[in-house]
């Protein structure tokens, strides 16, 4: 669905706003239109004030209209910024993480900060985008403030031969070629007397994994490096000088009922760089 929009989680909060920036980004190679989506979730919190007074409700509809031109003022600075795109801006009621989720189904990627503030305006919690990234129905990219990623450095994907995998080793491929950047493919192995036997075979396969990408895009500096050691340290250092790194949302390792792999729920704490959480449709 590269045709369909980007949804932005959008709450005024600083890591929200480097979300936008990055979304902005995605945008200017795609073409995608971009939504910023706020979810107003009411608290129907009753507080007594007096005697003779009724009880009041927080937040009312001022707190309302702060958020509607708080989310308007956000998409016009951003058209403003790059008047090639289309951005607009929405506010959605109900909880959060279940409202991005639905909305998820509709949009080509879904891209959050991986906190956001407190008050009437809070949207996004570290558990949130967890949450969020275990569920919705499209690709996820979390931002957090301070991690932008490198500029010239390659996009990193992890792959482990799971078919989460291999739709994670595409997306990367699509969003290293767009950028002209090269593209590191990353393959974990566990150290072992018996091990190192089995490393060249593995190898085989990740290359036999990457080939179909090199052909599609016979310009893309690819790289392959195997590693031993936990998938998610690797993923992890690999993500101090790359500038997206990418997995699938749950790899080999996963229990079968898991929605969201052990592997990209330490990128999404710990990354120093945006994490994309990818997963078959």
């Amino acid at each position: 669905m590269r045709d369909a929009e980007i949804l932005v989680g959008y709450d005024g909060s600083t890591d929200a706003s480097v979300a936008v920036n990055w979304a902005l980004e995605e945008a200017e190679h795609s073409g995608q239109p971009v939504r910023l989506a706020y979810v107003f979730e009411w608290l129907t919190v009753a507080s007594w004030v007096g005697p003779g007074v009724a009880p009041g409700i927080w937040p009312d509809d001022t707190a309302r209209r702060q958020v509607d031109d708080l989310v308007r003022k956000a998409a016009a600075d951003a058209t403003a910024q790059h008047p090639g795109l289309t951005v607009t801006g929405e506010v959605y009621d109900g909880p959060p993480a279940l409202v991005l989720q639905e909305r998820s189904a509709d949009a080509g990627l879904l891209v959050l900060g991986s906190r956001g503030h407190g008050g009437f305006g809070g949207l996004l919690a570290g558990s949130t985008a967890v949450a969020v990234a275990a569920h919705a129905r499209c690709p996820v990219v979390v931002v957090r403030d301070g991690t932008a990623g490198g500029t010239d450095g390659p996009v990193a994907v992890g792959v482990d031969g799971s078919e989460q995998s291999l739709v994670a080793l595409g997306f990367a491929a699509e969003r290293a070629a767009q950028r002209r950047v090269p593209l590191r493919v990353l393959h974990a192995w566990t150290e072992g007397p018996s091990a190192a036997a089995g490393v060249s075979g593995e190898q085989a396969a990740v290359e036999q994994a990457v080939e179909p990408w090199r052909q599609t895009f016979p310009e893309l500096a690819v790289t392959v490096d195997l590693v031993p050691g936990s998938p998610a340290a690797m993923m992890i250092e690999a993500s101090r000088t790359a500038r997206l790194v990418v997995v699938g949302s749950r790899g080999r390792g996963g229990l079968a009922g898991m929605l969201l792999g052990s592997v990209s729920q330490q990128l999404i704490q710990h990354s120093g760089c945006p994490v994309a959480v990818v997963r078959e449709r």
